[in-house]
């Protein structure tokens, strides 16, 4: 008899005392929330529709507008049904996550406690959901945690979400890998796989690569796939940078480690903040290529090693910086662009699409802006924000639909076209750039908001090697916040002592000291502990390592008075 979980097969649980798992004092918030986030936004409009589509995402109400509304009236004229489309903005990429975890976690221990008549153990709650989860019991992994994860996957357990539009692609690649994104339902053919019978040259290199310049643009087994590309760069007030006597806009990361900057960077944290965090990682791999094409002669196995280990640590060192100048680091990295366009901040790091957004909000008649955006040429790849199926769609098919649209040249105009034009957006520009490779072609341009943009040629100046930090990028995350985010208050004391006493050498070396974060000591000590399932170990670790940096800070602020006495 199959007992993988389905509608047909759930029994009642027997009746006992309430049964209260360990996730519930963590998610509560979350959970309680959820039923608001998951009920249709506009009851009067639903009642009038024919079909609903539910859609997470992070995008801003520009795009959820435009590819809503053309995406809706795209299926009128063809089926002459009404689509009602409901976004559910539960926050950011960080947000997201835990939103999607904690509402799948209560949706399949219901379903599994109907099916199974017994109440799921608190290690089955957290190995279902765990891709590190073997197909077979072995040590620490029992046969129930392994044959709850197993019930998972094959399951079609959902929350009334249909699709998640939008996000970085680390963020998608864990949620698939945890098993909330599908590449179709089983039993029929939608999602990607469908898409892809339909149109296979879409997914050819000619038009949607699956791999470039080292980025994933397409997951191999169609859980994923880009809907447009994305670029991080510089967002920057020419007024108040004139004000600060900054002669050139930052054109490099590195100047937004620059002590003119002290207090007017607008940056956002990245164990919040998905495509924060993806700009992080792209300094400190800039940081590891300059220090190698530095090096002179072939180098060995090695010599390639240390040198990688002295780009990240100066790549850890620039951070530093900017976050000694930082304002504070917001929740959210859609806040930078606000700071810096009413002038609350200098410069920020943002993606090009709120970069270029900004720009165009604070325009003036004549086009021009008192807020520009630059994307290092040789510091940021090209990759690509994403879209998916999630399990337990209640309408595939309507899913399926929209990714189709998104990936269609109908669709992809809509991210660069200008307002007005032909199959342009209605209401705003939203400048970003399509993935589709045929899509830059002589014809268009002319209807572009940048038609001077050439992303895939971007691309070649900037490699991504994920061997050198993909792996990393959650402990990325955490240093940040151990070296900025909890430590700012002192961090940012010491770096005003240093630049008021002439930035003496002796302060800088131990505000730059990064002994216990480099390379090795991340492999050997930190990564264990942050991959591993003990969540009271990383809190210690993060408190340790917090003071620790905190203690350096303080010495470096007396170092540097000290030296101007």
């Amino acid at each position: 008899m199959d007992d993988r979980l389905s509608p047909s097969s759930l029994k009642k649980p027997p009746k006992g005392e309430p049964h209260f798992p360990w996730w519930v004092p963590v998610a509560l918030v979350l959970i309680l929330s959820g039923p608001f986030l998951l009920e249709p936004k506009d009851h009067a409009a639903l009642a009038h529709d024919d079909r609903r589509l539910v859609i997470l995402s992070p995008h801003h109400e520009s795009i959820r507008q435009e590819f809503g509304d053309a995406f809706a009236s795209d299926w009128f004229q063809r089926t002459g049904e009404r689509v009602y489309l409901d976004w559910r903005i539960p926050g950011g990429s960080s947000e997201i996550f835990l939103f999607l975890k904690s509402e799948f976690l209560g949706a399949f221990q219901e379903a599994f406690e109907l099916q199974h008549g017994r109440s799921m153990t608190s290690e089955m709650l957290k190995g279902f959901q765990d891709p590190k989860t073997p197909e077979q019991p072995s040590e620490g992994f029992s046969k129930d945690v392994v044959d709850a994860r197993r019930d998972f996957l094959a399951s079609q357990v959902g929350i009334g979400v249909d699709l998640l539009f939008g996000g970085g692609t680390p963020d998608f690649q864990q949620l698939a890998d945890a098993g909330y994104l599908v590449s179709s339902p089983p039993g029929g053919l939608s999602g990607i796989p469908a898409i892809e019978a339909r149109h296979p040259e879409w997914f050819r290199s000619e038009v949607i690569p699956e791999t470039l310049s080292g980025e994933v643009f397409r997951d191999p087994r169609r859980r994923w796939i880009g809907a447009v590309l994305a670029t991080f760069g510089i967002l920057h007030n020419k007024d108040l940078l004139k004000r600060l006597q900054v002669a050139e806009p930052p054109e490099h990361w590195e100047a937004l480690g620059d002590p003119k900057l002290l207090g007017q960077l607008a940056l956002a944290d990245p164990s919040k903040s998905g495509s924060a965090a993806k700009a992080f990682e792209l300094i400190i791999q800039e940081q590891i290529q300059k220090t190698l094409a530095a090096a002179k002669g072939p180098l060995g196995p090695e010599e390639e090693a240390l040198l990688i280990n002295e780009g990240w640590l100066k790549g850890l060192q620039l951070i530093q910086r900017m976050g000694a100048n930082a304002r504070y680091f917001t929740d959210s990295a859609a806040k930078i662009a606000l700071e810096v366009g009413r002038g609350d901040a200098a410069a920020g790091m943002a993606i090009d699409s709120y970069g270029r957004a900004t720009q165009d909000a604070v325009a003036k008649e004549d086009g021009s802006s008192r807020v520009g955006f630059v994307s290092p040429l040789g510091g940021t790849s090209v990759s690509v924000d994403p879209i998916a199926l999630m399990r337990g769609s209640k309408d595939p098919e309507l899913a399926t639909a929209f990714m189709e649209f998104v990936l269609s040249m109908k669709g992809q105009k809509l991210w660069a076209f200008k307002v007005g034009t032909p199959e342009g957006p209605h209401h705003h520009a939203l400048r970003r750039m399509p993935i589709r490779r045929d899509f830059y072609q002589v014809g268009l341009n002319a209807f572009m908001s940048d038609p001077s943009e050439e992303p895939y040629e971007k691309a070649a100046h900037f490699i991504y090697h994920p061997e050198w930090t993909r792996s990393l990028f959650g402990a990325i995350r955490f240093l940040i916040r151990v070296l900025c985010v909890d430590t700012h208050a002192e961090q940012q004391a010491a770096w005003r002592v240093i630049i008021a006493h002439g930035m003496p050498k002796e302060a800088l070396l131990v505000f730059h000291d990064l002994s216990g974060v480099d390379l090795q000591s991340v492999h050997q000590k930190i990564l264990p502990i942050l991959n591993g399932r003990d969540k009271l170990a990383e809190v210690r670790l993060g408190r340790e390592l917090a003071e620790t940096f905190r203690a350096r800070y303080r010495r470096a602020a007396l170092i540097a008075q000290g030296a101007g006495s």
